[in-house]
């Protein structure tokens, strides 16, 4: 669960105890461009959305949290204490999925996690059953023994999560994780996370919002550096409430429909073009107000703070 001081939602259940705090978090690079400003946020076990644009922050923001980069303002606290100033106090209960996962082609998934649980100090009499186990909760046992350079997308994936999961970690990150994948793999990885979540917090970043919208109990949306939302699915939607609108136009009104408003989909029909638009007042006499959905209250959320 999360909970954000500055997010405009209804009345919410109290969260579960934090487990993960960001407090006014920055990162601003030698040049003085800001990445990531004014972030507080408390994180609880679950699974949490984060979203935005290409370029919001979300990467900088995983590196900061996975302890690869170092916050130039701000803090972030797991179970209470520092980790800048004590990195190793949240690297022991960390699983890291990257956007680029390097592997070794040439080895199978079994040789390749086993190398892996001895970089990260596991001991060496528990590695074979714990690599074991991995590759069963991710569903890469019938592959094990082949080489991993003869994975499909999917495939290298699960090896990506098996090496998350190898010190059990009680915070998993993962950063845009279905990139390249096609929808049966891409639905098939969230329903693994589903599994894997329990009592972890599970951090998924990407900027597609289908990723999250059947497994996220909670969504953060990012743009350009700095917080848009935090709250639950049902709180970005009923922040949308009377924001999203149904308007029917010829076709040769489409292009000035879509230069004037914020155009979330189009459908041609016999009478025209369907378009659904995002806009604070009605864009036409003729719109009229719809129920959103989670893509179109994101895209609102994106716009209203802009």
């Amino acid at each position: 669960m999360i909970h954000a001081r500055d997010a405009a939602n209804p009345p919410a259940p109290a969260p579960l105890k934090a487990m993960l705090e960001l407090s006014g978090l920055g990162f601003a690079y030698a040049g003085g461009r800001q990445a990531v400003a004014g972030l507080t946020l408390q994180l609880g076990a679950g699974i949490v959305g984060l979203l935005g644009p290409n370029g919001a922050g979300k990467s900088t923001l995983m590196r900061m949290l996975a302890t690869l980069t170092r916050p130039t303002e701000g803090r972030i606290l797991w179970r209470g204490r520092d980790i800048a100033r004590d990195p190793e106090v949240l690297r022991h209960e960390l699983g890291y999925l990257p956007q680029e996962f390097g592997i070794y082609p040439a080895q199978t998934a079994r040789e390749f996690l086993c190398y892996l649980a001895a970089v990260k100090g596991l001991p060496h009499a528990a590695i074979a059953a714990r690599v074991e186990e991995c590759m069963e909760m991710v569903g890469l046992a019938a592959g094990r023994d082949r080489p991993i350079g003869s994975f499909s997308g999917g495939m290298r994936q699960r090896v990506g999560i098996a090496q998350a999961l190898l010190n059990d970690p009680a915070l998993l990150i993962v950063d845009e994780p279905t990139v390249g994948l096609d929808p049966g793999e891409r639905q098939r990885f969230r329903n693994m996370l589903t599994e894997l979540a329990g009592s972890r917090l599970v951090i998924l970043s990407t900027h597609i919002v289908s990723d999250v919208e059947a497994i996220a109990t909670s969504l953060v949306v990012m743009q350009k550096g700095r917080l848009r939302f935090a709250g639950s699915p049902e709180a970005l939607l009923h922040n949308a409430a009377g924001k999203v609108w149904d308007w029917t136009v010829p076709e040769h009104a489409l292009e000035g429909a879509r230069s004037s408003h914020r155009v979330c989909n189009a459908l041609r029909r016999p009478d025209g073009v369907q378009l659904r638009v995002v806009s604070e007042q009605s864009p036409h006499r003729d719109a009229i107000p719809v129920l959103p959905g989670l893509e179109e209250a994101y895209m609102v959320a994106l716009v209203q703070e802009a």
